[in-house]
């Protein structure tokens, strides 16, 4: 109740057009001009009429004002219409000249869109279009002189609260360009038509508002639409060309892949490439915003959700001309529909979650309320209500800026209305009366209609949101949301640096020259160490001592030794010790010199125990296999069924690596093959613990939690994998077959929509590359017979320069025989299976295979099942129960 009386308050709107930059006249000297303000066809009040130098700037400082309500200028007028400026020059005064004459000398447009977006207050420099032929139209040809007008909009309170700027939404159509209309159309001929689309959008919980686009202009072939291009304003022509330009709104080019609706199959491509190339075309490139409070937005959610198409009508408008005098008997006066046809646009894709914008090619069919009613369940045409007002379909195109545009907008309101009055009424009749009224008004056949179907006409229409009608969980809160559920391990220990590398580099050194003085001591004396021999004499221990150094002096090992420590030493002066600088006194030198003796003797013993400890030995051998050989040998042991021995052998790769998150997740699998659903698990998470992102670890777990029960936790593994990888083809089809063992039927359909399209990139670029290897070598092969027979005369070298042109056309079409096609020759659930041939998880699919219907995904999976060679017996015995039950899965019977 309180937001119904927060919407039904009166807000004032200001509007201060500040000054007037680089404005030309048709004078030299100076110009004599004033602004006019306009809003929703009012004129809210021109501006005092100024005489400034033509190098000076106009400060106008005209204020004016209009009130946003609920019974004139609504929320939704300032979405979809600007503030209007309009600036004339009043010219000089001729002989007998009794009034003033004015001249228009450009338009310019303010966007209030910032209003509904919270904003109290914004300024803005808008560009003022010169009207052609006016002095300022020959001021940009001749010197490149845009006028400008500098404009303040101000409210003292927010046109929306917080809570309902939260609820509410801005919802946007643009009506781009229609293809491939009938031949039969031409720009030429008389009377002059207008070509409309219309369709209805619910902005509150109990009102449609109709949004009209009637500014179609018919155009020949020829030549693709420019992109990109910019949007424009729905108010019909101004006077300025240029001025019905939505600042910052373009068309621009939109990759295949992405489109929805019809036409958007490989084998659509050419079609739609001539056709929008060199077929006649209607465009009208034309974006109406509204605004849409939150019983609208719920309404709009669950009237899609209900039925998924909905209608947007086209035709083609001829309006009959006045009898003398202006008087027409009823009925003559109504505008001529002709070549009524109607888009059915499938808006389920507003639902996916996140999703804020279609961009759709839909097919145009002729026109029946019979099609309309089993399709849209609407039960009126939109147009047809529209046509028995002629002024708002044919006067929209008027050149007036003001009286044509106030009459547009009334007449528009008093349809609108009308029309929401005929959507209220209520259905005391029952779906069966109306059905029988619609066959009884069912026209024949509409033959104008047809031409759409027969040429295959299109139109490219996009919606787009603010604020998603379905939101999305950020992937902020599902990175922190799979934390909670798999915590992270610590990170791991930091790299040594500074005074700790320094000490660890000077260990190295002194077991390096261990080691080498360990070897020269062998080769003079035999081994050093002899298990269960005896202790040697102390004169002999010093005479092999005495032996050993004049050895190392003699060779200059010794000096060698002197300078591999010298360089470690020097370090850990620095970095340990924190000296730099030579020292001046000889006491604390002396004193410095004991201390980094001490020091060095202590790590040096810490080194040798190191060095010649048994177990520290042991300790640093370098492993017999690697992680990739343990790994194959695992596999073949679980081939043999030598499950026992495979444990071994990933465990064994486990400890040579166990900070690496696929070691977890090869263990996992092993253990999904025996069954161990519970030590599968806490390999998976234990993957996910060292890598958060680790995609098989997170499809795995989810794939785990769904099969435990724990539905929400699946959930957003799922989504989670997504949000990583984007095009991951398993990640999304896992995410639909989950979705729709749920029965949330439309994010399932995203998801598959994904998978597919994502599955589609993989399998082009496959081809293409494919096509690159392929063309490679033909020309390779074509070089090489080309150098054998380079001997040929000149006569045959002419021969064979002309016949190059052809041959190249044969070898292309040789290379594009040889590529296999492009049709896909697996599917996303055929992905899904091979990703899952993790033992067990295999069964999981044939079960959702055996849910939700699909018997070609239930048979693959129980043959890939078969082919991993599946031991369970109970679940063999599951399954086969299940495909008795279902009647399909098993190709056998």
């Amino acid at each position: 109740m309180e937001n119904h009386k927060e919407f039904g308050r009166v807000v004032l709107v200001q509007i201060s057009v500040l000054s007037g930059n680089q404005l030309r006249g048709s004078r030299t000297d100076s110009c004599l001009s004033f602004v006019r303000v306009e809003f929703n066809g009012c004129v809210l009040g021109d501006s005092q009429k100024l005489d400034v130098p033509v190098d000076k700037d106009v400060v106008y400082n005209f204020t004016c004002s209009f009130e946003c309500s609920e019974v004139a200028h609504t929320l939704d007028d300032v979405a979809h219409k600007p503030v209007i400026l309009t600036v004339f020059e009043i010219l000089p005064k001729e002989k007998k000249q009794k009034e003033e004459k004015t001249t228009v000398l450009g338009q310019a447009v303010v966007d209030l869109l910032p209003l509904l977006r919270g904003q109290c207050s914004f300024s803005s420099t808008v560009l003022l279009h010169a009207v052609p032929g006016s002095p300022a139209d020959v001021a940009v040809h001749e010197d490149g002189v845009k006028s400008t007008l500098n404009v303040t909009v101000h409210v003292p309170e927010p046109l929306l609260s917080d809570a309902q700027r939260s609820d509410s939404n801005v919802l946007m159509v643009t009506v781009e360009t229609a293809y491939s209309v009938p031949d039969i159309w031409n720009p030429a001929s008389t009377p002059p038509s207008h070509y409309i689309a219309a369709l209805q959008m619910p902005v509150s919980a109990t009102k449609e508002q109709v949004l009209l686009f009637s500014n179609g202009v018919l155009k020949m072939g020829g030549e693709k639409e420019p992109v990109p291009r910019p949007k424009k304003w729905p108010l019909g022509s101004l006077l300025a060309p240029g001025a019905e330009v939505i600042q910052g709104l373009y068309i621009d080019a939109e990759p295949t892949d992405t489109d929805h609706g019809d036409l958007t199959d490989i084998e659509d491509k050419d079609f739609r490439a001539d056709a929008e190339c060199n077929q006649k075309r209607v465009s009208w490139d034309t974006a109406h915003r509204c605004f849409i409070d939150a019983g609208g937005v719920a309404c709009l959610s669950r009237r899609i959700a209900e039925c998924r198409l909905w209608p947007v009508e086209i035709m083609k408008a001829i309006q009959t001309a006045p009898t003398k005098g202006g008087k027409t008997r009823q009925g003559e006066d109504e505008v001529q529909i002709s070549f009524h046809g109607v888009v059915y646009m499938d808006l389920v894709p507003l639902l996916y979650p996140g999703v804020q914008r279609i961009h759709g090619v839909y097919r145009i069919y002729p026109f029946y309320e019979s099609d309309l009613l089993n399709k849209t369940q609407r039960t009126y045409s939109v147009l047809k209500e529209l046509s028995r007002t002629p002024a708002a379909l044919s006067r929209n195109r008027a050149n007036s800026s003001v009286n044509s545009l106030k009459a547009f907008q009334s007449k528009t309101m008093e349809n609108q209305r009308g029309n929401n009055d005929v959507s209220k009424k209520p259905d005391s009749q029952g779906k069966c009366a109306q059905t029988d009224s619609v066959s009884g008004l069912e026209p024949q056949v509409n033959t104008e209609g047809q031409m759409y179907a027969d040429s295959r006409s299109y139109i490219i229409i996009e919606i787009a949101v603010e604020k998603p009608l379905a939101p999305k969980r950020p992937p902020e809160e599902l990175a922190k949301r799979v934390m909670e559920l798999v915590p992270p391990r610590p990170p791991l220990p930091r790299r040594p640096a500074g005074a700790e590398r320094a000490v660890q580099e000077y260990q190295s050194q002194i077991a390096s020259v261990a080691a080498q003085v360990l070897d020269q001591y062998q080769q003079l004396f035999g081994a050093a160490f002899l298990p269960g021999g005896k202790p040697l004499d102390p004169v002999l221990l010093e005479q092999r001592k005495n032996q050993l150094l004049g050895e190392l002096n003699y060779s200059g090992k010794y000096f060698a030794f002197k300078e591999q420590m010298k360089y470690s030493v020097v370090r850990i002066v620095r970095e340990k010790m924190l000296r730099t600088e030579a020292f001046s006194d000889p006491e604390q030198l002396q004193a410095f010199l004991s201390q980094l003796y001490v020091f060095l003797v202590d790590e040096m013993h810490a080194a040798l125990n190191k060095t010649l400890s048994v177990d520290s030995q042991d300790a640093h051998q370098e492993p017999v296999l690697s992680c990739a050989q343990l790994k194959h040998f695992a596999r073949e042991a679980e081939l043999n069924t030598d499950y026992q021995l495979a444990a071994q052998y990933y465990q064994e790769c486990l400890i040579q690596e166990r900070s690496k998150p696929s070691h977890w997740c090869d263990y996992g699998a092993f253990h999904m093959l025996t069954a161990d659903h519970l030590k599968a698990e806490e390999c998976f998470q234990q993957a996910l613990s060292i890598q958060q992102t680790h995609i098989p670890s997170l499809l795995m777990c989810g794939v785990l939690s769904e099969m435990n029960g724990r539905y929400e936790d699946a959930e957003t593994f799922f989504e989670r994998a997504t949000c990583v990888e984007p095009n991951n083809v398993v990640a999304w089809a896992l995410f639909g077959i989950f979705c729709q063992t749920q029965e949330k039927c439309i994010e399932a359909e995203m998801a598959f929509r994904e998978a597919n399209k994502q599955l589609n990139a993989v399998l082009l670029n496959e081809s293409a590359s494919r096509a690159e290897i392929t063309s490679e070598t033909q020309s390779g092969q074509k070089k090489d017979q080309k150098d054998e027979s380079s001997g040929n005369t000149d006569e045959a070298d002419a021969v064979h320069e002309e016949d190059q042109p052809q041959n190249d056309q044969e070898s292309k079409q040789e290379v594009q025989q040889q590529i296999p096609p492009t049709s896909v020759q697996t599917t996303i659930y055929m992905e899904t299976v091979w990703f899952l041939l993790l033992g067990i998880a295999c069964y999981r699919v044939i079960a959702l295979s055996f849910q939700t219907g699909r018997k070609l995904e239930a048979e693959q999976s129980y043959k890939y099942a078969l082919k991993m060679n599946l031991q369970e017996e109970s679940l063999l015995e599951e399954i086969h129960e299940l495909q008795s039950r279902v009647g399909f899965g098993n190709p056998s019977f």
